[in-house]
């Protein structure tokens, strides 16, 4: 299981918003998502979206970021580099939400005349 989060903003730029996503690195479907701050609560509600067996079983792949240490289990969560090729599909998938989703669209990705 891969999970990675990607932001967005509600009416104005300064209500920043987090897509929590968890995804299966061997169906590639999002099997857990949660829209809310970048916090440790907001980990722990990504964490309870997953279903039961995943929560039980799976190895879980993740960012350094400090939230996912506090609320994945440590035996079963690896923290790695995107470099590393362990996150690349979550990594893709936000891409293509950023490239579709116009919500998401960063100037630096969409194709400008400026």
């Amino acid at each position: 299981m891969q999970c990675d989060e990607l932001w967005s903003f509600v009416d104005h730029k300064g209500n920043k918003q987090w897509v929590w996503l968890a995804l299966d690195a061997e169906t590639r479907e999002i099997i857990g998502a949660y829209v809310g701050s970048r916090s440790a609560e907001s980990a722990q509600k990504l964490w309870d979206s997953l279903p039961k067996v995943y929560r039980q079983c799976a190895v879980i792949y993740t960012d350094a970021w400090e939230a996912y240490r506090q609320v994945l289990p440590s035996k079963r969560h690896r923290v790695v580099s995107k470099s590393s090729g362990k996150t690349s599909y979550i990594e893709r998938f936000n891409n293509t939400l950023r490239q579709r989703v116009s919500r998401f669209v960063r100037r630096s990705l969409a194709f400008s005349k400026r």
